[in-house]
C-alpha cells in the first residue's frame, strides 16, 4: 500500500492553489469550523476515486471555485517492500520510480462537470500534465482498478469513505451490522450479493419457469380442447357415413327384404284361400238348404198364430157373453149376502152400531188407498212426462247444480252417465249395477282445474268423485270382460277402466264360480276377492245410453198401469162398502133387512138357482181363453224365434254371399298386387349390389338392425344428433391439432431443459456459497487477529466470538459479530452496552476502524478520521494518540482549534486552515507545521 506525500490543490472550492506536505505518520488538519477541513479530505477522496461526505460530491466543489477547470495533484511513494521491482505499489502500472504523480482534472462540458484521472512515473507540475493528450487520461472505473493494483483496496476505500462522525460510532453498531460493515469493507458483502442476485434471478427464472408452466398448461388445454374437436369431428364424419350408409344401404335392402317375405307370404295365403274357397261354395249351399228350412218352418208359425188368433176372438166373445149374464146374478148374491148380513145385526142395536162403524173405517181405509195410489201414478206420470225429448235419462238436482258451477267458473267437463252406452242389451243389468256407484264422476278436460274443481265440489257438498287424470280406452280389451260389452266417447278415469277390464262375464252364478276370479253373471250378480253380492238395479233406474231412456218409459207404463188397476179395484171396493154403509144407516132408521129379504125371497131363489151354471160357463170359458192365450203366446214366441231364425240366416247368407264375392274379388287384385310387388322386388334386387343382398349379408343386418322399422328410428336417431349436437365441422381442426401437438411436444422439451438448467444453476450457486462460507469465515478471523493484534497495541484486551455461518439464508441474516473489550482489566465490555467511558468508546471504535483496513500482506496505508479527539480529556487523547503511532499506517486527522494541545502531539505534520474572509473569493493559504520524526515509519 503506498503513502501520501504531498497533495495540491487548484480551483478545489475556494482554494486558488495550495500545496501541503502529507509525508508524515500523523497528518493532523486544524481549524476552526467550516474553515474546509473536510474540503481537503474530500480532495483527496476525489483524487482517490472515494464518494465525498455529507452527500457532496467534487461538481460542487468545482464549481464553487467558478472556474472552468480544477486540478487535484498527490505525490504518493512507490519504493519498494522488497528488493524486487514488482514489490512496487504502482508495478502493475509500468511505473517504477519512487514516486508517482496522481492527478485528477476536472472540466466542465457542456454546462456539465466531468473528471478524468492520470498517473505518471516521477514527479510532474500541474502546467505539465495539460499538455498531456486526452488518450493518457482515464475514467473513473480504469482509476479505480489501477489504485486498487496499487494497494487501495476496496476495503480501504469503504474505510476512507466513512463520513464524519462514523468512524468513532463504529462501536455503537449492532453485532449485525459490524459484521456486514466486516463483510462490505472485505468485499465479501458484494459477493454475498452476486449470490443474493444469483438466487433472485433463479426465483425469477422459477417464476419464468412456472409462468411457462402454466402458459404450457393453458396450451396443454387447448391441445386438449383440440383433441375433442377433432374426436367430434372424426365422430361427425362416422356419424355422416353411418347415415349414408343407413339411408342407401341399410333401409333399402332391408324395405326390400321385408317387402320380399311379405309378398312371398301373401303369396302363399292366395294359396290357401284358394283352396278354402271349394269349402265356402259347399257352405253356402248348405246355409241356402237350412234357409228354405226355416222359411218353411216361418210359414207353419205364420199360420199357426192367425189360427190362435181366431180362436182367440171366439173364446173372448164366448166369455164376455157368459161374463155379461153372470154380472147382474152376481150383483143380486152380493146383495142378499148383504141383507142377510145386516139383517144378523140390525136387531141388535149395539151390533148394527159397531157395523155402521166398521163401514165407515172401511171407507176411510180405501178413501187413503185410493189417494195413495192416486199419488204414485201422479208421480209415475209426471216422471213418464219428464223423459219426453230427452236422449238420456236426466241426473239428479245435486248434479245439475254442480255441473251449474262448473259451467259457471269455465272448467270444461263430463260425467260418465254421459260418455258410457251399453253395446250388450243383455249384459244392460249387469253394467248398470257395476256403473250405479260411478254414473256421476266428473270427469276434467283440464287437469290444471283441479284445485278449483274441488274447491267447488267442497262448498257444493259434492258426493261423488271429480277425477283430473282420465285416459282413452285402449283399442284392444279382454273379449269376455265387462268393459268389452260398454262403449265409451270420451275419456274415462284410468281405475275404472282397468276395473272393467278385470271383471270377467260369466253366464250364471255356477260358471262364475268354476272359472274363479273377479266375475259378473248377466243378473248383475258380482263376486270379487271380498264376496259375492247382487247389484240388481230396477229398469226405470237404467241411466246408461238412449235403451236405458225406453226401458224407464217402459218400466213407467207399466207402474201406470198396476196403479190404474189398483185404482179401479179400490173404486170397486168403494162403491160396495158405500152400499153397505147406506144400508146400515137406513137400518139404523128403522129399515129393516129382513123385510126386503122376504119381498125378494124369489129373485134370489132364482139367482142362487141359476148362478152356478153360469159360473161354470164363465169359468170353462175362461179356462179357454187362458189355455188359448199361454198358447198363443208360446205360438207367438216361435214365430218370433222362425223369424228371427230365419232374418238371421237369410242376413247370413247375405253375408257369406257377399264375403264370397268380396274375397274373390279381393282374391284377384290382390294377386295382381303381389305380382306386381314381385316384378318390382325382382328389380330392385337388380339396382343393388351382389354383396348386399347375400344371405349372410342379409343376416347380418337383421342382427344389427332387427328389421327396417328400427333401421329407420336409428337412421332419425343419427340425422337428430347431426342436427341438433354439437359437432366440429371445419376439417383444418386436424391439422391445427397436429401442429400444436408438436408445439407443445417443443415447449415441454425445452421448459424440461430450462428447469434442468435453472435447477443445475441453483444448485451450482448453492455449492458456491457453500464453498465462499469458509471465505466468509476465513474474512471474520482475519479481522478478529486484527483487532486482537490492534487492542494489545492500545493495551487493550479485545476479543471477537466468530459467528455461526452455515449455507443458509435466515444464519446468514442473523449472523452478528460479537466483540469484547477489557479496559484496566475491570471487566469485558461490549460494543455499545453503555459500561465503557468516552475515551474508551472512541478508542473501540478506533480498533475496530483500523482493523478494517488492516492487512498483513500489503502493511501501511493511510486513514482519514474526522475529529477522532472530540469530547476527549487528556489521558484518553493520549491513549488514542498512543495508538495511532504505534500502528504503522497513515493518518489524516481534523480537529478544530482547541486549546487543549494534546491533540496535536501525536501529528508529524500538522495542516492549519482558516476561514473564508467575508466578500473575498479565496479563502486564506493553508499553514503548515512540520516535526522531525524520530524514525522513518518504515523501520
Amino acid at each position: 500500500m503506498f503513502h501520501l506525500q504531498s497533495l495540491e490543490l487548484l480551483h478545489w472550492d475556494y482554494c486558488r492553489r495550495v500545496s501541503m506536505p502529507l509525508d508524515g505518520a500523523i497528518i493532523t488538519i486544524a481549524g476552526p469550523n467550516g474553515s474546509g477541513k473536510t474540503t481537503l479530505l474530500d480532495a483527496m477522496r476525489t483524487l482517490l476515486g472515494l464518494e465525498c461526505s455529507g452527500g457532496r460530491t467534487y461538481k460542487t466543489y468545482a464549481r464553487h471555485a467558478n472556474a472552468e477547470s480544477a486540478w487535484l495533484r498527490a505525490l504518493v511513494d512507490n519504493r519498494p517492500r522488497g528488493r524486487q521491482n514488482s514489490s512496487r505499489p504502482f508495478a502493475s502500472s509500468l511505473l517504477y520510480a519512487d514516486q508517482v504523480t496522481l492527478v485528477c482534472r476536472i472540466e466542465r462540458h457542456g454546462g456539465d462537470w466531468q473528471r478524468r484521472y492520470m498517473m505518471v512515473d516521477g514527479v510532474h507540475e500541474i502546467e505539465a500534465l495539460a499538455e498531456r493528450g486526452d488518450k493518457d487520461w482515464m475514467g473513473i472505473e480504469a482509476w479505480r482498478r489501477r489504485l486498487e493494483a496499487a494497494g487501495l483496496t476496496r476495503a480501504i476505500g469503504r474505510v476512507l469513505a466513512l463520513e464524519q462522525g462514523q468512524t468513532d460510532r463504529l462501536c455503537e453498531l449492532s453485532p449485525k451490522e459490524l459484521l456486514r460493515l466486516v463483510f462490505e469493507v472485505f468485499g465479501d458483502q458484494e459477493v454475498l450479493d452476486r449470490y443474493d442476485q444469483a438466487r433472485s434471478h433463479q426465483q425469477h427464472l422459477l417464476k419464468e419457469v412456472e409462468q411457462a408452466t402454466h402458459e404450457l398448461s393453458h396450451t396443454q388445454a387447448q391441445l386438449s380442447d383440440l383433441a375433442n374437436r377433432v374426436n367430434s369431428f372424426q365422430q361427425y364424419q362416422l356419424r355422416q357415413k353411418e347415415r349414408e350408409r343407413l339411408a342407401t344401404e341399410v333401409l333399402p335392402v332391408l324395405q326390400w327384404s321385408e317387402a320380399r317375405a311379405r309378398t312371398a307370404q301373401g303369396l302363399r295365403e292366395l294359396h290357401r284361400q284358394r283352396l278354402f274357397a271349394g269349402a265356402d261354395a259347399r257352405q253356402q249351399a248348405a246355409r241356402r238348404a237350412e234357409l228354405h228350412s226355416l222359411f218353411e218352418a216361418l210359414e207353419r208359425a205364420k199360420q199357426r198364430l192367425v189360427e190362435l188368433e181366431a180362436e182367440r176372438r171366439q173364446t173372448r166373445a164366448s166369455f164376455d157373453a157368459a161374463r155379461e149374464a153372470e154380472r147382474p146374478l152376481e150383483l143380486l148374491a152380493k146383495r142378499e149376502e148383504e141383507l142377510r148380513t145386516l139383517a144378523a145385526v140390525e136387531t141388535d142395536a149395539q151390533e148394527l152400531a159397531q157395523r155402521v162403524e166398521q163401514l165407515s173405517g172401511e171407507q176411510h181405509r180405501l178413501r187413503e188407498a185410493f189417494t195413495r195410489a192416486n199419488d204414485q201414478s201422479r208421480k209415475a206420470q209426471a216422471a213418464l212426462e219428464a223423459l219426453s225429448g230427452q236422449r238420456l235419462p236426466p241426473p239428479p238436482a245435486e248434479v245439475t247444480r254442480f255441473r251449474r258451477a262448473l259451467d259457471d267458473a269455465g272448467i270444461a267437463h263430463h260425467v260418465l252417465a254421459d260418455c258410457i252406452d251399453i253395446a250388450d242389451e243383455s249384459w244392460r243389468a249387469a253394467a248398470e249395477g257395476m256403473l250405479r256407484p260411478s254414473r256421476w264422476v266428473v270427469v276434467l278436460q283440464r287437469s290444471g282445474d283441479e284445485a278449483h274443481a274441488f274447491a267447488l265440489a267442497s262448498r257444493e257438498r259434492y258426493r261423488h268423485y271429480v277425477v283430473a287424470e282420465a285416459e282413452n280406452v285402449p283399442a284392444s280389451v279382454p273379449a269376455d270382460s265387462l268393459l268389452a260389452a260398454l262403449r265409451f266417447n270420451a275419456k274415462a278415469p284410468g281405475w275404472l277402466i282397468r276395473q272393467l277390464g278385470g271383471i270377467r262375464r260369466v253366464k250364471d252364478t255356477e260358471a262364475g264360480a268354476k272359472v274363479g276370479g273377479e266375475w259378473i253373471t248377466p243378473d248383475a250378480y258380482y263376486k270379487d276377492g271380498r264376496g259375492g253380492r247382487s247389484l240388481w238395479v230396477e229398469p226405470r233406474d237404467f241411466q246408461f245410453g238412449v235403451s236405458a231412456l225406453e226401458s224407464r218409459r217402459k218400466a213407467l207404463e207399466s207402474e201406470l198401469n198396476r196403479y190404474d188397476a189398483e185404482l179401479s179395484r179400490i173404486a170397486k171396493e168403494q162403491a160396495e162398502v158405500e152400499r153397505q154403509f147406506k144400508d146400515a144407516q137406513r137400518a139404523a132408521l128403522g129399515h129393516k133387512a129382513a123385510q126386503e129379504l122376504a119381498e125378494k125371497a124369489e129373485d134370489f131363489a132364482a139367482v142362487r138357482e141359476r148362478l152356478p151354471a153360469l159360473r161354470q160357463a164363465r169359468v170353462e170359458a175362461s179356462g179357454r181363453m187362458t189355455a188359448l192365450d199361454a198358447e198363443h203366446d208360446r205360438a207367438l214366441t216361435q214365430h218370433s224365434r222362425s223369424e228371427r231364425d230365419y232374418e238371421s240366416a237369410q242376413a247370413s247368407l247375405k253375408a257369406s254371399e257377399e264375403n264370397v264375392g268380396r274375397a274373390q274379388r279381393e282374391h284377384e287384385g290382390r294377386k295382381r298386387e303381389l305380382l306386381a310387388q314381385a316384378r318390382e322386388s325382382r328389380a330392385a334386387k337388380a339396382r343393388f349390389p351382389a354383396s348386399w343382398v347375400t344371405p349372410a349379408a342379409l343376416q347380418a343386418l337383421r342382427d344389427e338392425f332387427e328389421n327396417a322399422k328400427q333401421a329407420e328410428i336409428a337412421g332419425r336417431h343419427v340425422q337428430a344428433e347431426l342436427e341438433n349436437g354439437v359437432w366440429e365441422t371445419d376439417p383444418q381442426v386436424q391439422d391445427r391439432h397436429a401442429r400444436m401437438s408438436v408445439s407443445v411436444l417443443e415447449q415441454t422439451a425445452q421448459l424440461d431443459d430450462r428447469r434442468a438448467s435453472n435447477e443445475m444453476a441453483r444448485i451450482a450457486a448453492f455449492n458456491a456459497r457453500e464453498r465462499y462460507i469458509d471465505v466468509l469465515r476465513a474474512t471474520v478471523r482475519r479481522y478478529k487477529k486484527n483487532v486482537q493484534e490492534l487492542g494489545e497495541l492500545a493495551g487493550v484486551m479485545a476479543q471477537a466470538e466468530l459467528p455461526h455461518l452455515d449455507n443458509d439464508d435466515m444464519v446468514l441474516a442473523q449472523a452478528g459479530l460479537q466483540v469484547k473489550f477489557n479496559f484496566d482489566g475491570k471487566g469485558e465490555v461490549g460494543l455499545n452496552d453503555g459500561e465503557a467511558s468516552g475515551g474508551q468508546q472512541v478508542l473501540k471504535s478506533l480498533i475496530l476502524l483500523v482493523g478494517l483496513m488492516k492487512d498483513d500482506d500489503s502493511p501501511g496505508g493511510f486513514v482519514f478520521i474526522d475529529e477522532p479527539f472530540a469530547h476527549l480529556d487528556v489521558r484518553n487523547i493520549q491513549l488514542v494518540g498512543h495508538f495511532l503511532r504505534s500502528t504503522r499506517a497513515q493518518y489524516l486527522l481534523t480537529t478544530p482549534i482547541t486549546h487543549n494541545v494534546e491533540v496535536f502531539e501525536p501529528s508529524e505534520i500538522t495542516l492549519v486552515t482558516s476561514k473564508k474572509p467575508r466578500g473575498e473569493r479565496w479563502a486564506p493559504p493553508i499553514a503548515v507545521l512540520a516535526r522531525r520524526p524520530e524514525k522513518s515509519i518504515y523501520d
